[in-house]
């Protein structure tokens, strides 16, 4: 079973060659999809002199957000599975195996990676308190029991992603592909990962702001498509 893991870059240089060595280290089958996000930091310049085989580069002439890189990756994805992977060294690939577990034994066919099960770093409160809320309403509107909604770590098969028609260019990307996934009726199976999260001084993006837009979607797309 090979996994198309989807890395969507915004301004990540001091990062993206490390986190493509982690990547690339994972012992699963993979190609890596990278899609460069209209970066001014240098970043692009890193992307283009890639030379693997089993990396391919797509480049965004602007930034048009998260959800829109992801959309472009999904275009060009090979594999039988999908995994998005920040540019950013707050998840950790060595922790593939364990999202895959479940999907390998036929316990799962939709597997998120919640921080909140997981050893993690300690969050800002806000961003702890925006996330579990945002996740409390989901589970409400959606009839699940979610922990992580918001995660990163989302392995989807290919065939089931293809069939939803995802809009979201930015952070509401995680609420639009949750609601959907389970408004077709596929339970999502947790396993617990580890959390290294980054300070906004550090080069965080998102904010306490993203937290509605991300509800506004979770509402909209309980009723509509």
């Amino acid at each position: 079973m090979k996994v198309s893991i989807i890395i969507p870059v915004y301004n990540e240089a001091a990062t993206i060659r490390a986190v493509l060595e982690r990547v690339r280290t994972s012992p699963i089958d993979k190609e890596i999809v990278v899609v460069d996000d209209g970066s001014t930091d240098g970043s692009r310049q890193i992307l283009q002199q890639e030379t693997a085989a089993d990396t391919r580069v797509f480049l965004h002439a602007a930034n048009r957000g998260k959800g829109a890189a992801i959309r472009t990756g999904l275009q060009h994805a090979l594999g039988d599975y999908v995994l998005i992977q920040d540019a950013d060294l707050e998840y950790d690939p060595g922790e593939y195996v364990t999202l895959l577990r479940p999907i390998l034994q036929g316990k799962a066919t939709v597997v998120y990676g919640s921080r909140f099960l997981g050893e993690h770093k300690a969050m800002l409160f806000w961003h702890s308190v925006g996330n579990r809320m945002l996740t409390l309403i989901t589970n409400v509107l959606y009839d699940t029991t979610l922990t992580d909604m918001e995660t990163c770590y989302k392995l989807i098969p290919t065939d089931l992603i293809r069939t939803i028609h995802l809009r979201a260019n930015r952070f509401d990307f995680e609420p639009e592909i949750t609601a959907k996934i389970l408004r077709t009726g596929h339970r999502i199976y947790e396993v617990p990962i580890s959390y290294a999260g980054r300070e906004l001084t550090e080069g965080k993006k998102i904010s306490w702001r993203d937290g509605f837009p991300a509800l506004l979607a979770l509402i909209k797309y309980r009723f509509v498509d």
